[in-house]
């Protein structure tokens, strides 16, 4: 058995013993096992402060961001027109309602669009992609710097299928027709990866235009936005709408977390340094992880995850009825929580890397095995924890130690209440209004969703990141799987 094929087993392996170990444990060990489920309410009660702080932190930067004039700030550099930003607009078989919103948002930009290219990725697989994106060219398209539309061949031997090569394709693309043949100068040139469905704030480019200039070390980063799902949030069924408020709040206090924080859905890179390393891979399906990790390792360690604190908004999954959302919800984050398919790859690359910091490296690769790892298993051991040891034991439920276990367990999690009332409050703040067509009653009701977490967190959080491991071990590999969108 391969190196590669042993790491591959391992988070499966891992998972599922911290799981089966409240079981075994609680039967055999149960004095340790309870000591062990104590332990980890302390971290899980640690990671929430952590969240509560980083989250009003990011939260306040935004609002202050939000209101600074980016463009006048950009205007103090005078080789600011020199700065170009190509946009990837990664289209597969959306409605053109989709991406013909996401165009239209981004004609309001602040910065001049002349010097905005935007690419309309599609695939030739769905043809509609490019018939759609060509009607868009005489009403939005003509209204950029460049309107490229790209096609991304649909059988092209050792690629998988999906955002990664698509995106591959297209990048290397546009760097052929606006560097190579239009002259366009690679070292003030960045490159957006860009969903379809995700509308990027109305001053990004100018915010992103004056990191850039501002920045010496600008062909060593990448840049990221906060990624929210409110495009849809009021249109959700409240079982899904709760998982999406948490990974909102999640999102917005990652920006100040620098240690933590790596390029996720839709961020920007310098093109000069998405050439040097060889753009993005095209035998995989998760990519945003992938292309930072193959950029820390090729450039020594030498790249980092610049925050912008604006928001980027996206849609949640979501169907024709709710029963198709739960579906989609739950793919979505099977497919995100397969980024642990990675960690083999990145393991590797870290023994292989001496050149680069052992601090910075470890603790880079640590905290995305750590999250990985984590995943499926954080449910089980704060949810049910205490009740599969004083079940699967009930000698030990007689003693002192077990008798109060459910109230000191109890205790320590009541402290994360503090902390989820904050977190309510700064998503409140970040959510779009109330739209007419939804009752009042349900905005009045919607801070008392929060007691749908439990079960919200083991069908779109828990399963579908054991579902991913458990595939991961049996070396049964997922294909991509394009979420659906709805009109």
């Amino acid at each position: 058995m391969t190196r590669r094929r042993l790491l591959e087993i391992a988070p499966g392996f891992v998972s599922w013993n911290m799981i089966l170990f409240l079981v075994w444990g609680g039967f055999f060990f149960p004095v340790f096992t309870a000591y062990f489920i104590l332990a980890f309410d302390v971290f899980w009660v640690w990671k929430g402060f952590e969240l509560t702080i980083a989250s009003m932190i990011s939260h306040l930067r935004i609002r202050a961001a939000e209101q600074l004039d980016w463009m006048n700030e950009v205007k103090g550099f005078g080789d600011w027109k020199k700065v170009r930003h190509v946009v990837i607009l990664l289209i597969a078989n959306e409605p053109v309602d989709t991406y013909k919103r996401t165009l239209g948002a981004l004609t309001k930009q602040t910065l001049p669009l002349s010097q905005i290219a935007v690419v309309m990725a599609t695939e030739e697989r769905f043809p509609n992609g490019k018939n759609e994106s060509e009607k868009l060219r005489g009403s939005l398209g003509k209204k950029f710097g460049e309107y490229l539309i790209t096609v991304h061949p649909a059988a092209i031997p050792g690629e998988i299928k999906g955002k990664s090569s698509n995106e591959a394709w297209a990048a290397k693309e546009a760097k052929r027709m606006l560097v190579d043949e239009k002259g366009w100068d690679i070292d003030y040139t960045t490159m957006t990866s860009n969903d379809a469905d995700a509308i990027l704030h109305h001053q990004y480019f100018a915010y992103l235009t004056f990191k850039f200039l501002d920045d010496p070390n600008r062909y060593r980063k990448f840049w990221q936005p906060a990624i929210v799902f409110y495009n849809n949030i009021w249109k959700l069924p409240a079982l899904t709408r709760i998982i999406n408020v948490f990974s909102n709040v999640w999102q917005i206090g990652l920006l100040v977390r620098k240690d933590r924080l790596i390029n996720f859905s839709n961020y920007t890179g310098s093109l000069k340094m998405i050439d040097d390393i060889g753009y993005w891979d095209t035998d995989v399906i998760p990519e945003d992880y992938r292309i930072f990790f193959k950029a820390f390792f090729k450039l020594d360690g030498n790249v980092e995850v610049e925050p912008i604190f604006l928001p980027s908004s996206a849609d949640a999954a979501q169907s024709s009825s709710t029963w198709k959302t739960f579906i989609n919800e739950y793919e979505q984050k099977k497919r995100w929580a397969w980024g642990v398919s990675d960690l083999p790859l990145f393991i590797e690359m870290y023994l292989k890397q001496p050149r680069i910091s052992f601090v910075n490296k470890t603790l880079r690769v640590f905290r995305v095995v750590e999250d990985h790892l984590l995943w499926p298993v954080n449910w089980f051991i704060i949810t049910i924890g205490v009740s599969i040891v004083t079940i699967v034991n009930p000698v030990f439920k007689r003693t002192v130690l077990g008798f109060m276990l459910p109230r000191i367990s109890s205790g320590i999690l009541t402290v994360s209440l503090l902390f989820l009332i904050v977190i309510l409050y700064i998503e409140f703040r970040h959510r779009p209004s109330r739209p007419k067509d939804v009752p009042a009653w349900r905005a009045w009701l919607s801070p008392l969703e929060f007691i749908l977490m439990p079960i919200s967190g083991f069908f779109f959080n828990a399963l579908p990141g054991l579902d991913a491991h458990t595939r991961l071990m049996l070396g049964k590999y997922i294909e991509y799987r394009i979420t659906e969108k709805v009109k």
